[in-house]
């Protein structure tokens, strides 16, 4: 019993510190940086730009993708600072940005129209790529030529070659990821496009069904078009458990239901590969503890629990999983596996740390929610955490990537008085078409890269890699794990963002 209380004592002191952080940091505008979170991904849209566009240095790009399949690929987005549109992560963010209005949609107030309109300009590409029965486009742009030059989208001249998945050559992480945008984003347009969502959810489940019955990794289907970028070393079971709890929440079809139970053991007994700069490294703290683009164990878990989280015959291994997560989080719990850098951010192995940070505090917030409506604890050993610590815990990540940390530096773009300057991103670096109408070729940006100035174009919202763990950063176009933004870094910070606000 004394043990239990001096643990409690010692939760409490670091709740206290936690508060006084939080203290310290009460002047964020989280409805500012809402908005500009959003805001960023009209930088990254691919295609042809609407009248709405309001990031208004890009213009029109990629408008013949899709030409050498005879299919239309205009549209969707590119995935972070080169020109490539790489559908399983893009699909992913797409997933993500449908979850976080799902569930924070309501307090986005007029920031809720932007959030829908980034999710149907990815929803619109989808169903482009899907439009083949047994089709799927899994990926425009040949990424070592796009990576030799230094260009903007408006000028590309690279090739677009359009990598496409077949009943021969399946991807299975790729469809199923695809299936579970849609499924998402058809329960967000229910209430408000009704057609459209109807739409959603059928090709969500075409497409998951062509995941399924033609299993196969798009690793080996487009080869090097994926390798090394976005590999899929864990494996494509996740997904499809992922795309069918998706389509079960979308559809309450209990067929879908009946998959992720009977397949949910398999990712329990399989090891943990992350893709870690196009290596393999095995995780260290187990599948539960893992999400983001390749690895979707804990969303799955935090996902379905929803439903099932004061239902004895079914929380298993869903809710114990879920809490497992929150056990290797919390920086008192003895089983902790996530580290955290002097500052307080969140570390996990591997480059653009802050993708963990960002999706694995949506995480926190959305379990939170959960286990307060079920008035339900996680008990970490001798710990015991209440929703308030993962709101806590989350908010101090949200606090750390605005500004609180060692350096005073928000590690959004336009976001506070400090933020980078030099981001590795070609259109933000280079002139735009307004100032320079000329065709800029492969290397004729070489020296806007180069250069030691600030970035000519801001690219307000993006969040970028961040820093090391010794919170360090370095606001250099070369350091690209920690300059470089990507939408997967952005999506479930939408979300974690409303909630504060």
């Amino acid at each position: 019993m004394r043990g239990k209380r001096v643990a409690m004592s010692k939760f409490s002191l670091l709740l206290t510190m936690m508060m006084a952080t939080m203290a310290r940091s009460a002047s964020f505008d989280y409805g500012d940086a809402l908005t500009k979170s959003i805001l960023f991904f009209e930088g990254q849209r691919s295609g042809k730009l609407p009248p709405s566009q309001r990031m208004k240095w890009r213009k029109d790009s990629a408008l013949h993708d899709g030409h050498d399949i005879h299919m239309n690929m205009v549209g969707g987005y590119y995935d972070a600072g080169d020109n490539v549109k790489f559908h399983f992560p893009m699909a992913f963010t797409t997933t993500m940005l449908a979850w976080s209005v799902i569930e924070f949609g309501d307090k986005m107030e007029s920031d809720l129209q932007h959030a829908l309109e980034a999710i149907r300009w990815g929803t619109d590409y989808f169903l482009k790529a899907t439009k083949i029965p047994n089709v799927v486009v899994a990926q425009v742009g040949n990424p070592i030529s796009d990576h030799d030059c230094w260009e903007r989208p408006e000028d590309m001249d690279t090739s677009r070659q359009a990598y496409y998945l077949t009943q021969r050559k399946p991807g299975s992480e790729v469809s199923a990821e695809i299936a579970a945008a849609l499924a998402a984003s058809s329960i967000v347009f229910r209430k408000i496009d009704r057609r459209y969502s109807k739409v959603l959810l059928i090709r969500a489940k075409q497409v998951f069904d062509f995941a399924n019955n033609h299993r196969g990794s798009y690793n080996d289907s487009i080869g090097a078009g994926a390798c090394p970028f976005y590999c899929d070393f864990n494996g494509y079971m996740d997904e499809l458990i992922w795309g069918a709890a998706w389509l079960h929440k979308a559809s309450n079809n209990q067929n879908y239901w009946n998959f992720v139970k009977s397949n949910i053991l398999s990712l329990e007994s399989s090891s943990i590969v992350r893709n870690v700069n196009g290596f393999k490294v095995l995780s260290n703290g187990g599948g539960f503890g893992e999400f983001g683009w390749d690895t979707k164990n804990a969303g799955i878990n935090v996902l379905v629990s929803q439903g099932v989280m004061n239902n004895p015959s079914n929380e298993i291994p869903f809710v114990p999983n879920a809490n497992n997560l929150i056990c290797s989080l919390l920086p008192n719990s003895p089983t902790k596996s996530a580290t955290y850098s002097k500052g307080g951010l969140l570390f996990k192995v591997g480059s653009s740390n802050l993708q963990h940070a960002t999706s694995l505090s949506f995480l926190l917030i959305v379990y939170a929610r959960y286990m307060q409506a079920n008035n339900k604890e996680v008990q970490c050993g001798n710990v015991v955490a209440k929703p308030s610590d993962l709101i806590n815990l989350a908010k101090s990540q949200v606090d750390y990537i605005l500004g609180n940390n060692p350096l005073g530096m928000s590690y959004m773009v336009g976001y506070g008085q400090k933020y980078p300057q030099k981001i590795h991103h070609r259109g933000s670096t280079l002139p735009t078409i307004d100032v320079n109408p000329n065709h800029m070729g492969c290397r004729d940006g070489d020296k806007y890269f180069q250069s030691s100035s600030p970035n000519i174009n801001e690219l307000t919202g993006a969040i970028v890699g961040g820093p090391a763990d010794d919170d360090s950063f370095q606001d250099s176009r070369y350091n690209v794990s920690q300059s470089e933004p990507t939408t997967y870094i952005n999506a479930p910070f939408v979300g974690v963002l409303a909630y504060f606000k």
